[in-house]
């Protein structure tokens, strides 16, 4: 069983920077992929990044590249998001989530999710 939580959400202003945790806990043997999702309301669920957890191999969606920086910390056990050149449009909920079929962006073969951070980015 995984265990993911989020943090560092927050409200800031275009271009501003943030840097979002995903704590995680339990047994990642069967891991295969961990990434960070985002939603806004009326819209459906976006991928933003993703690791293969195996080689700490990086991949990023759209919304992400050259702006954002996928992470690990394996002495904290976390997943970082650094965001800069925060844009209006990065106004969301953001999610962490684990998966053992993917180190892609498919959603749908992510089967653990943290509860998800808000950010909010204003001009």
């Amino acid at each position: 069983q995984v265990e993911l939580v989020e943090s560092g959400g927050g409200l800031v202003q275009a271009g501003d920077s943030l840097n979002l945790s995903c704590t995680i806990s339990g047994n990642l043997q069967y891991t295969f992929g961990m990434g960070w999702f985002r939603q806004s309301p009326g819209k459906e669920r976006e991928y933003v990044a993703s690791m293969f957890w195996l080689t700490n191999d990086t991949y990023y969606g759209d919304p992400a590249k050259g702006r954002f920086t996928l992470s690990r910390d394996d002495v904290e056990k976390t997943l970082k998001l650094q965001m800069n050149s925060l844009q209006i449009n990065d106004t969301a909920i953001y999610y962490c989530a684990e998966s053992r079929l993917t180190f892609y962006g498919n959603a749908d073969e992510y089967h653990t999710w943290g509860q998800g951070t808000q950010v909010t980015v204003s001009s």
